[in-house]
């Protein structure tokens, strides 16, 4: 399969995944969740969606879990919104990314409020 149709099929995963996520009841699935990338594999049967929480890596594990359980819901609206021939089986990944990121800009925030520019 051609690489810009694979990637295309990932960007249009990943829109529908967030799409689902939000309407998920699981208390595990709540708060600030992002679907950060989704790889799907060259014969599209598999799907990696690798998923980050603002709160921490932690919250993330436990979103993981919520997915987890939901996998045949969310496999089945997947593949009614998308109407693809096979839906590829989903795998769902804790990534820290966001944390990371608030991190880093708390930081450099934290380090030019005590930069006074010389005149």
């Amino acid at each position: 399969m051609s690489g810009h149709r694979i990637e295309r099929l990932n960007a249009d995963i990943q829109k529908e995944l967030a799409d689902i996520i939000r309407e998920l009841k699981d208390p595990r699935v709540k708060g600030l969740l992002s679907v950060v990338k989704v790889s799907v594999s060259g014969d599209l049967s598999y799907a990696e969606a690798y998923i980050s929480d603002a709160e921490g890596i932690v919250k993330t594990k436990e979103a993981v879990e919520g997915l987890d359980h939901g996998k045949g819901f969310i496999k089945r609206e997947l593949g009614q919104r998308l109407r693809l021939k096979k839906t590829p089986e989903l795998r769902f990944i804790a990534d820290d990314s966001i944390a990371c990121g608030a991190e880093i800009s708390r930081r450099i925030r934290e380090l030019n409020s005590g930069f006074e520019p010389q005149e």
